[in-house]
């Protein structure tokens, strides 16, 4: 309750300083909801210490990590990308830590909203009839390791070997076979994924390649992977992308509405905290 009242003081005095640092170059409306976004945020991580719910710093890290992937960068390329826009990567973690507390905390106090019968699923893709064919997926991960340290030339060098074993890459059989024999390639097990359980994005890039050849090279804390597409067939009626995005859909309106609601109740409770203890 005290650390609630404590931070409500500073955020107020935070967004006042904020206030005169920004008006020359910000829109009044803009900057007030930056500030917003802050108090959203440090109360969200409060509650969630309530019950006992703290995201670790290697949890975020790993999730700073993930993100940096998908630009297909390490990092520390990441970081140095943040700071030449004017973005500290500390803010961003920060901001990484809050999102993914809220979730675990939501989820856990609305699970029984959450569950989506198949009548519900059923109804929503009525209207969605244009994507009800799923595909499994073999795979093969190739990975060319980079040593953790590794100058950025290096990662460089790493990933123009991917894309020259990628344009002469003609079959998971022969293909696979050369690439065991790169200096620092390791072939990973295979594995099978269903188009209904990737993201879209992934999906589609699965989609655009033929059988047998390699998708783009994309940088990993590992080194810089890519993945061989070795087979695909039709997945079993139920489990499509369809049915899948319409499950999804309905989680995230419901997870929406139930998220608004609770930070709405969290933040009616902290201003009669602030108010009690102006008086």
């Amino acid at each position: 309750m005290t650390d609630t009242f404590d931070f409500l003081v500073r955020a107020r005095r935070l967004f006042a300083a904020a206030m005169l640092v920004l008006a020359a170059s910000v829109p009044p409306t803009m900057a007030h909801a930056l500030i917003e976004e802050l108090i959203n945020d440090r109360l969200k991580v409060g509650e969630a210490k309530k019950f006992g719910l703290e995201v670790t710093a290697a949890e975020v890290d790993a999730a700073f990590a993930t993100m940096a992937g998908r630009m297909r960068r390490t990092p520390e390329q990441f970081t140095q990308a943040l700071a030449q826009s004017g973005v500290n990567a500390n803010t961003l973690k920060a901001k990484i830590k809050a999102d993914v507390t809220w979730q675990q905390l939501v989820r856990g106090r609305y699970q029984g909203s959450f569950q989506i019968g198949e009548k519900d699923i059923l109804t929503a893709m009525e209207s969605k009839s244009d994507d009800t064919v799923g595909y499994d997926y073999t795979l093969r991960p190739i990975l060319f390791i980079v040593p953790p340290g590794s100058p950025e030339s290096f990662v460089d060098g790493r990933r123009r070997e991917a894309e020259a074993l990628r344009g002469r890459f003609q079959g998971c059989d022969d293909g696979i076979a050369f690439a065991r024999a790169l200096k620092d390639v390791a072939i990973r097990e295979q594995i099978i994924r269903s188009s209904a359980d990737i993201p879209v994005e992934l999906r589609k890039v699965l989609e655009s390649i033929e059988v047998g050849k390699l998708t783009a090279p994309e940088v990993t804390k590992a080194g810089v992977e890519v993945f061989a597409v070795c087979a695909k067939k039709e997945s079993a009626a139920d489990n499509t992308p369809g049915k899948r995005q319409a499950k999804e859909t309905l989680f995230a309106k419901r997870f929406e509405e139930k998220s608004k609601q609770y930070l709405q109740e969290i933040r009616r409770r902290a201003m009669i905290e602030f108010r009690s203890a102006e008086r």
